[in-house]
């Protein structure tokens, strides 16, 4: 992996950030159609499909401590989705992203605890701070959506160490594509009605299907060319842009505007993933994409993960 970042790789974790946000903002145009469960649930079974006609696992050779560790990872991989999605039903897409980037941050924080990640935390409870500070400036932001993206952020911090988990037993792509299958399922019970009103329609389901594709497809293609030209640490920093791409397809899709203290608040949390990860060098990544396939480095090394959709 080269130590330096050249022009093409860049502009692939750029397009990565842009097809994820995108992604994410047209599937908000979804949601009166699918509701929040059953556009998720769409989206993960559209990824499921192909990630399974791309790797097709061998499910048939797992062992009962595999199918475990798969199971673990599609579980916390569809919560992660399905609490984000009602998530920015309520909250501007910027703050929302901004919102779930606490999870691994803090995971990060807790697993090193060195003086770096104290500064991370730091920075990242300022950003939260000036987004409460806003809030009692007349521009709050909904406390039930705010929860569901605290529990995206949970699920979020569940999910890399599910990953690193099921990557150790699982070798390849496969055990990610299958648990792309468990976490679509888990959502149909909340999503079942929604989801069956996307996929009925033309309209609605070929929609369904691209802003899939978008959101998980592209991205995923998109970092595996980077990450042959990319340091680990520089691809971590450049991720660490998505909220600012998030809140401007917000903002031209969506007509979410966002405040001024909420800009600043996107950029504190941002510096705080830019702090994390500085200084990590070379360490290895362990290869699990995540739009939400994420690329994930080595979680107990201080990085900063590739984020859902």
């Amino acid at each position: 992996m080269a130590s330096s970042a050249n022009p093409i790789s860049v502009l692939c974790i750029i397009g990565s950030c842009i097809s994820l946000q995108l992604g994410s903002a047209l599937a908000v145009k979804l949601f009166d159609d699918g509701g929040t469960w059953g556009t998720s649930a769409v989206r993960l079974l559209v990824a499921a499909v192909v990630l399974l006609a791309i790797t097709r696992p061998r499910v048939h050779e797992w062992n009962r401590q595999q199918w475990a560790g798969v199971l673990g990872l599609g579980l916390s991989l569809g919560l992660m989705n399905g609490f984000f999605y009602a998530g920015i039903d309520l909250v501007p897409l910027g703050p929302a992203v901004t919102i779930e980037f606490l999870g691994p941050l803090l995971l990060a924080a807790f697993l090193s605890r060195s003086l770096r990640d104290g500064i991370c935390v730091i920075l990242a409870m300022t950003g939260m701070a000036l987004l409460g500070l806003d809030a009692f400036n007349g521009n709050p932001l909904n406390p039930l959506g705010v929860a569901f993206l605290l529990g995206a952020a949970l699920f979020w911090a569940i999910y890399i160490l599910a990953n690193k988990n099921a990557g150790a037993l699982v070798p390849g792509q496969g055990g990610l594509a299958v648990a792309f299958v468990v976490g679509g399922v888990a959502m149909l019970p909340m999503g079942a009605g929604g989801a069956w009103n996307l996929v009925s329609s033309t309209d609605t389901g070929w929609f369904a299907i691209g802003t899939g594709i978008l959101g998980s497809l592209v991205p995923y293609s998109l970092e595996l060319i980077a990450l042959r030209g990319l340091a680990p640490n520089v691809f971590s920093i450049l991720i660490s842009l998505e909220p600012v791409f998030a809140a401007f397809f917000g903002w031209l899709l969506l007509a979410q505007n966002i405040s001024t203290l909420k800009l600043v608040a996107i950029g504190v949390v941002i510096a705080a993933s830019v702090v994390q990860t500085v200084g990590t060098g070379g360490s290895g990544a362990n290869g699990a994409p995540r739009s939400k396939l994420k690329k994930l480095q080595d979680v107990g090394r201080k990085v900063v993960p590739r984020r859902r959709q």
